[in-house]
């Protein structure tokens, strides 16, 4: 088997330290990386596949990645000479299912509803986007999503769009769940026993939905759908430093950036399929 060749060695840096992006924009940013490197260095069969594995298995908690990468492996065993066409194709299907979804979506968003999400995930700001190009009013409460302060980045997109939004910190997710009219977010995994993974935070903020009976949808694609349990699934635990916490002997920080949420939970799940609801319901 090949050795890892150096050439890559910046794809997987980027795309191991990048905590702040979501699992679409993720995604699709290494995939077109990918594109690049073997356009500029020409790999033989065996160095993509040390790429395309090492890959997909730099980020576990995010399935949409090894996904896409598992599918740009399979055409490639029969078609290496083809590997820009192939890698393009699988960016177009990443970015049109990111589209139909936030068509899905939009139906349940209300015309001036105030819509509250946590973290940044890219399937959310593709609907932000849409409903902006469908002159949808609406307003926006975002968590900071500590660490990583991932809702930064909402609400940066979205004051360049003119569009109200509401920073908040994570712990004044209960004060603000009842002053939204539905919740939305995004969705790193589905799991196949009726559990997703998003980032730290999402349980809390399902359980203050639930309490105060405000509709909370995910928006997840079948990209990121997983054989892996809630039990078996990798959740990633990134440095401690992040966190800044104080030094001491007895001192312990954890910085587990993903959790498991059961679908019981939620109102429903929307794909590039259409809206599936809880129970378990046909899409629509």
């Amino acid at each position: 088997m090949p050795h890892f060749p150096s050439s890559a060695q910046v794809l997987l840096d980027q795309l191991k330290q990048d905590t702040t992006s979501g699992a679409t924009q993720l995604a699709l940013a290494t995939l077109r990386n990918l594109q690049t490197w073997t356009d500029e260095h020409h790999p033989s069969a065996g160095e993509t596949a040390v790429v395309l594995t090492a890959l997909a298995e730099a980020r576990p908690s995010m399935v949409v990645i090894g996904n896409a990468l598992e599918s740009v492996r399979s055409r490639l065993k029969s078609n290496h000479n083809n590997a820009g066409p192939i890698i393009s194709e699988q960016i177009q299907l990443l970015e049109n299912a990111s589209q139909d979804m936030a068509r899905h979506a939009r139906s349940r968003i209300p015309e001036g509803a105030t819509v509250m999400t946590h973290s940044a995930s890219s399937a959310v700001l593709a609907l932000f986007e849409d409903m902006v190009r469908a002159n949808h009013r609406f307003s926006v409460i975002c968590t900071q999503s500590s660490p990583g302060m991932e809702g930064y980045t909402v609400a940066r997109r979205l004051d360049t769009r003119r569009v109200p939004v509401t920073l908040i910190t994570d712990a004044q997710m209960g004060l603000f769940v009842p002053q939204s009219d539905v919740i939305v977010t995004g969705c790193d995994c589905w799991l196949s026993d009726h559990y997703f993974v998003n980032k730290s935070g999402t349980l809390l903020l399902a359980l203050a939905a639930r309490h105060f009976r405000k509709p909370f949808w995910v928006l997840a694609d079948s990209f990121r759908d997983s054989n892996k349990t809630h039990d078996t699934v990798n959740l990633e635990e990134l440095p401690a430093r992040e966190m800044a916490a104080p030094e001491g002997g007895f001192v312990t920080a954890r910085n587990i950036y993903f959790e498991t949420i059961p679908e019981t939970l939620i109102t429903g799940r929307i794909s590039e399929q259409g809206v599936f609801s809880y129970p378990a319901g046909p899409g629509r």
